[in-house]
């Protein structure tokens, strides 16, 4: 049976049936396949695809997000590859498309996570594995009612400091769980800020994410120094950008966040 999907990009995905040997280039896409239950299909990842640990070991490894052995995954011939416009180079991509299937995830806000988990759910015949998740997904955001709002700066680098702007899935994400985005109408997706700039923003709380940057407790402590009218908070990363079925745990992370917050200031 054919099973045609209009990727992210508009790209015709088109398969005979669900896909059987699959390549995915993303690691929080990667993470969804598994818990898809697609453990024997997934043949081909990145290094960065580092969950589930007991699953991803077994699997051919293509190289990093931005610079994949493209030879490598023609070898493995795969029926499916799963990417993204963000996290692989436009050229890999087009190089991929121009001999097997590739989906192209373009992920700028929650709802269109779930899109793309609902189409992953269909190329690998998974539907109602998929749907089922997105519908917890979208259960626990819809009765996310937070008990207070912070204003809140999310860094995703240290030199140059570098922050989660607008039009992006941390963003709306952050948004949606009661986090203010002091940069939510910046014209830029990743700004780079100097200490002036974070200063007039006046952020009640700046979270230090643990990926791209793996930020530490001496960058915590430094941040601390230079404001110390704001809260700066170590954060799991992984909760914030991992699209996909990662989303289930990341509105409880998120809600436990604001409460602690909440409970440390006094608000």
């Amino acid at each position: 049976m054919e099973i045609l999907v209009i990727d992210q990009i508009g790209n015709e995905v088109k398969l005979q049936g669900p896909a059987k040997k699959i390549v995915s280039v993303v690691p929080s896409q990667t993470e969804l396949l598994f818990d898809l239950g697609l453990d024997d299909e997934v043949i081909g990842l990145t290094k960065f695809c580092i969950h589930p640990k007991d699953k991803v070991g077994s699997k051919k490894n293509v190289g990093g997000t931005k610079n994949l052995r493209l030879k490598d995954i023609a070898l493995l011939e795969p029926d499916l590859i799963i990417a993204n416009k963000e996290e692989n180079t436009e050229a890999d991509i087009r190089w991929l498309m121009d001999r097997f299937p590739v989906y192209v995830s373009d992920i700028e806000e929650v709802a269109v996570a779930l899109e793309m988990i609902q189409d992953v759910g269909r190329l690998v015949g998974k539907e109602a594995v998929a749907e089922s998740m997105v519908a917890d997904i979208s259960k626990a955001l819809d009765a996310f009612v937070p008990i207070v709002r912070f204003s809140s700066l999310y860094l995703i680098w240290y030199d140059p400091i570098m922050a989660v702007g607008s039009k992006n899935y941390i963003h709306d994400l952050m948004t949606k769980c009661g986090f203010d985005n002091v940069l939510g109408s910046h014209n830029s997706r990743y700004p780079e800020l100097n200490y002036e700039e974070i200063r007039k923003h006046n952020p009640e709380l700046i979270l230090l994410s643990s990926e791209p940057f793996p930020f530490k407790s001496k960058h915590q402590v430094e941040l601390q120094q230079q404001f110390p009218a704001t809260e700066v908070v170590l954060v799991d990363g992984e909760m914030f950008s991992w699209y996909g079925s990662r989303m289930r745990q990341a509105v409880g992370y998120l809600t436990e966040l604001i409460v602690n917050a909440n409970n440390r200031r006094g608000k």
